[in-house]
């Protein structure tokens, strides 16, 4: 699924790391499935709990004021994995993918490319019955939003 942008990174010679909670690095584990991945990839984190997207630089603050499940959550991860590790695209990756009775389901993703200071965020509904197939949507968003902004 990710071949082309792996290409497209390798090719123009961009590097990328990923801060992910409710995918638990399904998107650096596909990355690292393409040859020459090592090329771009620099770093992958899966900060599941709070307590390490804040020991990793995310703003206690800004999950306080928004909630660990938003996009402002996804854009400190996406700009504190940049931070971290110097790369020159860091994307962010936090919701939920399945929801009990009454709460709001849906995972929010930003791509932070520090060349030009950008921020491109998406939020993905989820809509499939199990967590593998709604993380696979996760997957396809940040091909589309990748698509889109980084590479057109």
């Amino acid at each position: 699924m990710l071949e082309s942008v792996v290409k497209y990174l390798i090719e123009n010679h961009i590097s990328i790391s990923t801060m992910e909670s409710c995918t638990g690095g399904l998107l650096a584990s596909l990355i690292t499935d393409i040859s020459d991945a090592s090329t771009i990839l620099k770093f992958s984190a899966v900060t599941y709990s709070t307590e390490y997207k804040i020991k990793m630089g995310v703003s206690r603050e800004v999950i306080d004021k928004y909630s660990v499940y938003s996009k402002e959550t996804a854009i400190e991860m996406a700009k504190a994995i940049v931070k971290f590790t110097g790369s020159d695209l860091g994307v962010g990756i936090t919701g939920k993918l399945t929801s009990n009775l009454n709460e709001e389901k849906g995972v929010d993703l930003c791509i932070y490319d520090k060349r030009n200071d950008n921020i491109y965020t998406t939020h993905v509904d989820i809509t499939k019955s199990t967590r593998k197939e709604n993380k696979i949507e996760v997957i396809e968003a940040f091909i589309n939003l990748f698509n889109s902004t980084i590479k057109s």
